[in-house]
């Protein structure tokens, strides 16, 4: 019986340490930080970062990414890491940014949803949509397409008066206006 009881408490440390370390390494915190607009347009106190739609328990990867102005902090909605592949992933959902074109190719317009990284699914090949070259001026460009990141004209404001949101697409990176389509990943921390 001593033995049997040795070997339980043995099993339950290797679970708690397994766990705890697990927890340490999947952290979607480290490395991330905001993919932020470098011209804070007409939110001068915290600019415009990349977002997920909602917030908490209520996230809608069903719906285009947008973008939001910066929340203090990190939120898993904003937080980002800039993978060395040109991926912009989000870490505690373990979705990408991905351009929603069809057949692994994008149009000017064409808006950008969370999906899975490297998702191949019926409808949704992802090769060619989730690599983004960053250009020295600040531009995003799904790679090898002249196709940047930008957002739109004109903000709105969310549930709350105090939130504004934009929308975010690509469009032809010689028609893109410098002020909505240069960005900055800026590291959390």
């Amino acid at each position: 019986m001593m033995c049997i009881h040795k070997h339980v408490v043995l099993l339950i440390v290797l679970v708690l340490l397994t766990s705890s370390s697990t927890l340490a390494i999947t952290d979607w915190r480290e490395g991330a930080g905001h993919l932020k607009l470098k011209n804070s347009l007409d939110r001068p106190e915290d600019g415009y970062c990349l977002d997920v739609v909602g917030s908490g328990q209520y996230i809608r990867f069903d719906m285009p990414l947008n973008a939001h102005n910066c929340k203090p902090g990190l939120y898993a909605d904003e937080a980002v890491v800039m993978e060395t592949n040109g991926t912009i992933r989000f870490p505690a959902y373990n979705k990408c940014a991905t351009v929603s074109g069809l057949n692994g190719r994008a149009l000017p317009g064409t808006s950008l949803i969370p999906a899975g990284c490297g998702e191949n699914t019926p409808f949704l090949n992802t090769k060619g949509l989730q690599a983004f070259t960053q250009h020295n001026d600040g531009k995003l460009e799904l790679s090898g397409t002249g196709l940047c990141l930008t957002v739109g004209k004109e903000s709105d404001s969310t549930f709350s008066p105090d939130h504004r949101w934009r929308p975010l697409f690509v469009e032809k990176c010689e028609d893109v206006m410098p002020a909505r389509s240069q960005w900055e990943f800026v590291p959390y921390r």
